[in-house]
């Protein structure tokens, strides 16, 4: 198989097999054939490892995770692809493509399905930007047994989850992604990388996940209700942000501010993870 990121090679498969890019699935194809071999590398493919891939597109990240992991499984929404990676993918024998939507699938079943006989697991993916938030947040809420989740998302998106907490750049995401896990940004990717180019440019994340929280919450769910609540009027004073929705009443917003010493005036993006974990703590004593 000629190389998967050659335009005329490209536009063959597509010819052949009477496929269209898709706007509404974010589709568009790598041209640049340093990215993938970076990303699989970078990505957690070694000969022990089984790789979890979603939305392999014509399979030009695929196979460069199956000449490096011991297994790949990628999830592809778009039926239009299942021939086309039949064919791209035909002499990798460790790759299996599973015609499904990632955000309906149990991965967990997928995952122990798959990979009983891998060392460990990784998810290397090139991510349809409409869908970046919501595939994270599905990766590292169900506490998956992966090692790490490494990405290509907008540039914008890398920025904001691998904002330094207590910055201005830093949101909701932010924190969610921290609480879980590790995150970097590995490199960049220009968006003349990609068939057709998209109107932004992009780069490859890495989120190595936690073993356990680094700070304690007190409870999970009162953590990411007030992180909700803070960051969705981030420009108010925790004080005022944390009333919201009935989320707390102002006597109880403010006796949890002073119980973990943080000044009524404060924003929540000022909060890095051990002042949220503070404020979390609490707040779940004064509710309990």
């Amino acid at each position: 198989m000629a190389s998967l990121s050659d335009i005329g090679t490209i536009k063959d498969i597509m010819q052949r097999h009477g496929f269209a890019f898709s706007k509404g699935l974010g589709q568009n194809f790598l041209i640049n054939p340093s990215v993938c071999p970076r990303m699989a590398e970078m990505g957690g493919a070694n000969p022990d490892a089984g790789i979890l891939e979603i939305g392999p597109g014509i399979g030009v990240l695929t196979a460069e995770l199956a000449k490096r992991a011991k297994k790949v499984v990628a999830v592809e929404l778009d039926d239009r692809l299942l021939p086309v990676l039949d064919e791209t993918l035909a002499e990798y024998d460790n790759v299996t493509i599973i015609h499904g939507d990632v955000m309906k699938l149990d991965l967990r079943a997928l995952i122990a399905e798959h990979f009983a006989d891998c060392a460990e697991v990784a998810v290397c993916a090139n991510l349809p930007y409409y869908i970046t938030s919501p595939v994270i947040m599905a990766l590292l809420e169900g506490q998956l047994p992966v090692r790490s989740v490494t990405v290509m998302v907008q540039k914008e998106a890398a920025d904001r989850i691998c904002a330094p907490l207590g910055s201005r750049e830093s949101g909701a995401l932010t924190v969610a992604v921290n609480y879980y896990a590790r995150p970097e940004i590995l490199f960049k990717v220009s968006r003349g990388s990609f068939m057709p180019p998209p109107n932004v440019d992009s780069a490859v994340i890495r989120m190595v996940i936690r073993e356990r929280p680094e700070y304690d919450v007190g409870d999970e769910s009162v953590f990411f209700r007030a992180v909700k609540a803070g960051f969705s009027q981030r420009r108010k004073t925790l004080s005022n942000s944390l009333t919201s929705g009935g989320f707390l009443s102002r006597e109880q917003a403010l006796a949890a501010l002073e119980q973990a010493d943080i000044p009524p005036n404060t924003r929540i993006e000022a909060l890095d993870m051990a002042g949220l974990a503070a404020l979390s703590r609490s707040i779940f004593q004064i509710k309990s």
